[in-house]
């Protein structure tokens, strides 16, 4: 059994962004007071209920510009942490964390401590330049991290080939190449994606990273309504963000009925499979 299937009991599942506003250490957060930001959350997690999800995430989206984990103060982990608790308290859908950039200690911390079931991490094995500079595979330091932690429930969703960046380091190797490599350092599935935050991933790339590794593969940006169907025949999952927003931002609130729409279109596929 996949860790797809372990966790959601759908084929197909869709897994809803919770986007934070600008969190407590980066340059925006001044705008807004931590309350409020809690609340926000929680409510934007609703509205991805309301519309149909089959499992959160939760991301760090307003911390803009991000910073590589290194030079990120403990109070990204702990503001992650509480906003996880409060969503857990009004749902029993299997939550994740991705915070950005590349931060999978931060975000294996704040997962344990609010009892989630999965990480992202968008560099997992090799290297590549990314907005934020050179951001080297965490899966050796994460790993380790988890097992001190005794933490193993915890599941790695890995990218391959990650959005935002150059792939120079690596533009000799083939993609799949690149999917088994993340799959040997202990990813449990693979995320494919386009070229930044809500850029469709294409089929092809898809079948990729499928090609490389045994295990499930998610798309991971650009998916929508009119996409939805042809990206789910080849992939095993997806992340929905943007798309279903009002604007179409990481700053944006969730169009519930827009969602609504996106999910019928996902239903409409279940049914045929």
């Amino acid at each position: 059994m996949s860790i797809l299937q372990e966790l959601f009991p759908v084929k197909k599942p869709i897994i809803g962004m919770v986007h934070s506003l600008p969190l407590p250490g980066s340059p925006e957060f001044k705008k807004y007071n931590l309350p409020d930001i809690y609340d926000y959350c929680v409510e934007e997690a609703m509205r991805l209920i309301e519309g149909g999800v089959d499992g959160l995430m939760i991301e760090n989206a307003g911390d803009i510009p991000f910073v590589k984990s290194e030079y990120m103060g403990p109070e990204t982990a702990a503001c992650i942490a509480i906003i996880g608790e409060r969503i857990r308290r009004e749902t029993n859908l299997p939550i994740g964390v991705n915070i950005v950039a590349n931060a999978a200690i931060q975000s294996i911390a704040a997962t344990q401590a609010f009892g989630g079931q999965f990480v992202r991490v968008n560099q997992w094995a090799n290297a590549y330049i990314a907005n934020e500079g050179f951001v080297e595979g965490a899966s050796g330091v994460a790993l380790r991290y988890r097992s001190m932690l005794e933490a193993e429930d915890i599941h790695v969703f890995a990218d391959v080939h990650v959005k935002h960046g150059s792939h120079a380091i690596v533009a000799d190797r083939p993609i799949e190449e690149l999917a088994r490599d993340a799959a040997f350092f202990g990813a449990s599935s693979l995320i494919a994606t386009g070229f930044r935050t809500g850029d469709p991933t294409k089929v092809e790339e898809v079948l990729a990273v499928k090609k490389g590794a045994d295990l499930p593969v998610l798309v991971g940006s650009g998916i929508d309504a009119s996409n939805c169907q042809e990206l789910l025949k080849v992939a095993d999952g997806a992340i929905l963000g943007v798309s279903i927003k009002d604007p179409n931002l990481m700053s944006g609130k969730t169009n519930v009925a827009k969602l609504k729409e996106f999910m019928d279109r996902v239903r409409e596929l279940r049914e045929t499979l």
